[in-house]
């Protein structure tokens, strides 16, 4: 159906085996099924289209057995407070979103500069961002199947570049939004102001100043950035512990290594060629499945993999994929402004230029196959039987 509305744009289903499949054989067609599956949501057009979305509609309540129903769902703001909403069970997150900003006045026009989230609170006073919601989702489904995880759902902006607040500070709820997330990422550490710095924000929220204090957050060092739970990498030595922050065009990690020293180390990303996500099963304990996230990088001149080790590489392969779209757009704005500008004999070299940027910088998230059989809660595919495949 799907090829029937985008042709060659849709990837070829995995073929199926015809006669009995063996245990190897059925974990290979589910890693296929899961690979397309990857493959077909980077196009924006085929997830919003409604075959795409009745299709994992189904999937994913079939798969938990829940069926389409009423139901209150609670979504929660960065300062804690939450709006509960009547909903369906079978309500997209794009749906649930679109709701949820309307009842806070927002305007439909900068519906787009937010995104729903799953996060985790800590005991501690650690927030964690578990990941992106996608927009052809079941919320409710989701957090049913996530139970053990204490997972919350929430909206936070969705941009990569700190500079785009400027395009929301003129309406009353984004600049809510806004103020609220960033008092949260100071409370939680994932801002850095100096001592200085801190006493200005203190004075601003004291007073109520909300677009002075985004004015000035934006000076310090991360605003705007996500910051991902400690992980494991392997640079510039295997089994170096991180603290990973992605925004502004790069990956910034504070890498502890063996001998106990530390290296701040900052991956740009207009050297990062592309990247891969790859479940590797569970840890030797069982109790939690492993991710990882591997990007090839230009490090003077040499390509090389780098991995990181974290249940969150599917949101920081968002991350990635947001900051190189934002990348583009620019770009092209830029190109656009040149072409009044650039005489008519090097207007066509200038768009050559342009568009050879683009496919340099973008990101394509592939499933490298490991021997390593993933952890079934993991594949959307997993609990579907054997001679469903």
């Amino acid at each position: 159906q799907l090829r029937q509305l985008f042709g060659s744009a849709v990837p070829a289903f995995p073929p199926k085996f015809y006669l009995a499949m063996t245990k190897s054989m059925a974990d290979e067609r589910r890693s296929q099924l899961e690979q397309y599956l990857q493959n077909v949501t980077l196009d924006s057009n085929i997830t919003s289209s409604d075959v795409f979305i009745g299709f994992f509609r189904k999937l994913q309540q079939d798969t938990f057995k829940i069926q389409t129903q009423r139901a209150f769902l609670d979504v929660y703001l960065a300062d804690g407070s939450n709006i509960r909403l009547d909903i369906q069970t079978s309500d997209t997150a794009e749906r649930i979103l679109e709701v949820t900003l309307y009842k806070m006045g927002l305007s439909r026009e900068f519906i787009k500069y937010f995104s729903l989230f799953f996060f985790q609170d800590h005991d501690d006073g650690a927030l964690s961002v578990v990941k992106k919601v996608a927009e052809f989702e079941l919320p409710y489904v989701s957090l049913q199947s996530m139970k053990e995880l204490h997972c919350k759902l929430g909206i936070r902006k969705w941009y990569m570049d700190p500079s785009l607040d400027m395009l929301l500070m003129d309406c009353r709820a984004s600049l809510n939004l806004l103020y609220m997330q960033a008092i949260q990422e100071v409370k939680r550490n994932w801002v850095k102001p100096t001592e200085g710095q801190m006493q200005e924000l203190e004075f601003l929220q004291k007073n109520a100043n909300k677009a002075k204090f985004l004015e000035l957050i934006r000076e310090m060092q991360f605003y705007g950035y996500v910051r991902l739970d400690p992980c494991i990498c392997d640079y510039p030595e295997a089994g170096c512990s991180a603290d990973i922050y992605v925004g502004n065009n790069e990956i910034n990690c504070c890498i502890k290594l063996p001998t106990n020293q530390t290296k701040e180390v900052s991956f740009k990303i207009n050297r990062l060629r592309s990247w891969q996500v790859t479940f590797l099963g569970a840890t030797k304990d069982g109790e939690e499945d492993t991710l990882e996230l591997r990007f090839e990088y230009n490090d003077s001149g040499t390509w090389q993999w780098i991995i990181l080790y974290t249940k969150q590489a599917f949101l920081l392969s968002s991350c990635l994929k947001k900051m190189i779209s934002e990348q583009m757009m620019k770009a092209a704005k830029e190109g656009q402004e040149m072409e009044i500008k650039v005489p008519e004999s090097t207007k066509n070299s200038k768009k050559s230029s342009i568009q050879q940027k683009q496919v340099i910088h973008s990101g394509f998230i592939s499933r490298k196959r490991f021997l390593v059989r993933p952890n079934e809660d993991d594949c959307v595919f997993e609990k579907i039987r054997d001679e469903d495949l």
